[in-house]
Formats: structure tokens, C-alpha cells, sequence
């Protein structure tokens, strides 16, 4: 049996990066008709520099652009003002709802940039946020993280050793065939590793599960199951525990379908007593133009209510009603 250290899991993120096909076309934000920067940007002013802010001004504008066109207000805000459009958004809201704009007007690199200093900075490493990002990432969204990550100031919280590991990132097999034979070979190999033997080959499942595409991956979940009659997550489940056992189990996840894996992360900060708004946040303005239809579609079909309607219950105030704008209309 394999021994693997956090640090070791921590490197494995990676490497863990998909080549699942992600356009803007399954959003529920995309480039605003009749978009005119000077007018958001006197509308902006105005909502911030008036007496008191306007928060649905704010919310109006930056709800309803897309990311590029965010950044092309920022870029004129700035010209316009002599201020960054984030720090006046820091100095004049409070909060998750600061933290919601902060995350809207920064370019998605830097965000997921961003989120993965918090995760990985101070005592201990938050794991299931690393685990969250690297599995759901595509492969350019990814790339762009890390040279984002090169460029910031934050590289001591990197120990050296994972360097080549970050430079070389993104390189997933994007191919589209897929070889029934090898998923077949693959499958018993991950049955021999786990169910079959005493103790467990963690390295073969990393290894595997590392180096497929998606398209390959998604084959051989269905030899698997032939072979063993249960799913791979299963016996993932049965067999492992702790940081990779949660790593791994997202990985299949995805592989399935990015979409309910991120319904259930949304489902999840919702979830009994107290909501986590940093996975709410997070979660919808990262996927609001990739596939957010879709995990809305999803949460409906796994949780038996929609997001909208979700989303009502829990949040509310400024902050809600931005996360109502970004998730679209209820289903």
C-alpha cells in the first residue's frame, strides 16, 4: 500500500486537471446588448461616490456584464476616477456582498488565482478547496491560473519542490477517442489494486485517473462496474480515506459531470444550520458563464427544488439578490 503525505496529495491537484470542453454558452451571465462603458462607469460612480452607496446600481451593472465587460468598466473607472474600481468596492461595502463584487470586477485567472493562495496559506491546507478548483477546471482555465499564480507575490507559500509540477500543469490528454480496450485494462488494474488485493495500490489509481482524458475516464467507470459490480466511487470510498480518498472521489465526479458535481458542492453550503457564502460565492460567479444552466438543471433534478428558489431561502439582503441576478431567472 501506497503512503501518501498531504504535501504529496497537495502536488496531485496538479495534475488532476480536466480537458472538459467549456464554452460560454451554457451561462447564465454573457456579454450585455448595447454595452457602453462610459455610461456604467458615470452609473457606478455615482452609486459610490453619492451620498451613501447605492447597492442595486451595483449590483444592476455588475451582475449583468459579462466578465470581459467588467474589466473593460474597471480599466475606464480607473482612467476616469485615478482609483481602482476594486478598492472603492472594498472601502464602500461590507462583507459577503463586498466579497461577491470583489470577485466580480477580478479577472477569473487572478480569482481562481486567488482562491487558491487562501487555500493553501497559513496553518494547514484547505484541501477540499483545492480539490473543488482542480477537479472542475479546465485545462485553459488552469494554465491560467498558474501563470497568474507566477506572476503575484505569494510564491514563498509554495514550497520549491512543486514548481514543476505548477509550470507543467494543463496538460491533460484532450483527446476525444476512446479505446475500449485500454478501459478495459485500466479497469482491472484498478480492481487489482483495490477490491482484490489486501491493502490498497493508491499510486495505480493516481496514476490512472491522472493521465486519461475525460472521454477515456468515462469508459472505463462502465468496464469497472462490469468487472467488480460496483462503481468505482464506491469502491474508492471503500477502500481509501481522508484527503485523497476526497480528492479521488471528486475526480470521478467530474469525470461524470462537472455540472452535478457543482450542484452538490452548491446543495452542500446550504445545507442545514448556517450557509457557507465563501462556496456560494465562489461557485456561482466562477460558473455563471461557463455552465451555471446546467447546474441549475441538475439541482433540480438531484435536490427536487432549484437553485433560485434555494438561493431565496438562505440568502438574503444585497447579497442575495446579486446571487439571484448571477444564477438567472428560477426554473
Amino acid at each position: 500500500m501506497c503512503s501518501f503525505g498531504t504535501s504529496t496529495i497537495v502536488i496531485l491537484f496538479f495534475f488532476l486537471i480536466y480537458s472538459v470542453n467549456q464554452s460560454n454558452t451554457r451561462g447564465t451571465v454573457k456579454d450585455y446588448p448595447n454595452f457602453k462603458v462610459q455610461e456604467d462607469v458615470d452609473a457606478l460612480r455615482k452609486a459610490i461616490e453619492g451620498l451613501g452607496t447605492t447597492e442595486k446600481t451595483l449590483v444592476k451593472v455588475l451582475t449583468q456584464r459579462s466578465s470581459a465587460q467588467r474589466q473593460l468598466i474597471a480599466q475606464a473607472y480607473e482612467k476616469a476616477t485615478g482609483r481602482k474600481l476594486v478598492d472603492d468596492l472594498e472601502g464602500d461595502t461590507r462583507g459577503d456582498f463586498e466579497d461577491l463584487l470583489v470577485a466580480l470586477v477580478t479577472p477569473p485567472d487572478l480569482y481562481d488565482c486567488q482562491e487558491f493562495i487562501k487555500a493553501i496559506k497559513g496553518a494547514g491546507t484547505t484541501e477540499s478547496m483545492l480539490t473543488e478548483i482542480f477537479a472542475s477546471r479546465s485545462n485553459r482555465q488552469i494554465k491560467a491560473l498558474s501563470e497568474a499564480y507566477l506572476k503575484v507575490d505569494h510564491i514563498l507559500y509554495l514550497p520549491h519542490e512543486w514548481f514543476p509540477s505548477l509550470s507543467s500543469q494543463g496538460k491533460r490528454d484532450e483527446s476525444t477517442n476512446v479505446d475500449k480496450a485500454k478501459a478495459k485494462a485500466d479497469a482491472k488494474a484498478l480492481y487489482e489494486a483495490g477490491e482484490k488485493k489486501w491493502g490498497t495500490d493508491e499510486a495505480k489509481f493516481v496514476d490512472i485517473l491522472c493521465h486519461r482524458s475525460v472521454p477515456q475516464l468515462r469508459q472505463t467507470l462502465v468496464e469497472y462496474k462490469n468487472i467488480s459490480k460496483k462503481t468505482l466511487q464506491e469502491s474508492i470510498e471503500s477502500e481509501m480515506s481522508g484527503d485523497l480518498e476526497e480528492l479521488l472521489v471528486a475526480v470521478v465526479k467530474c469525470v461524470k459531470s462537472v455540472p452535478a458535481y457543482m450542484a452538490e458542492k452548491l446543495f452542500k453550503s446550504m445545507k442545514g444550520a448556517g450557509t457557507t457564502e465563501s462556496v456560494l460565492t465562489r461557485t456561482i460567479v466562477s460558473r455563471s458563464e461557463v455552465d451555471l444552466l446546467d447546474i441549475r438543471a441538475e439541482y433540480k433534478k438531484l435536490f427536487g427544488t432549484t437553485l433560485y428558489s434555494q438561493l431565496e431561502s438562505e440568502v438574503s439582503g444585497d447579497y442575495g439578490d446579486a446571487l439571484k441576478k448571477l444564477c438567472g431567472q428560477d426554473d
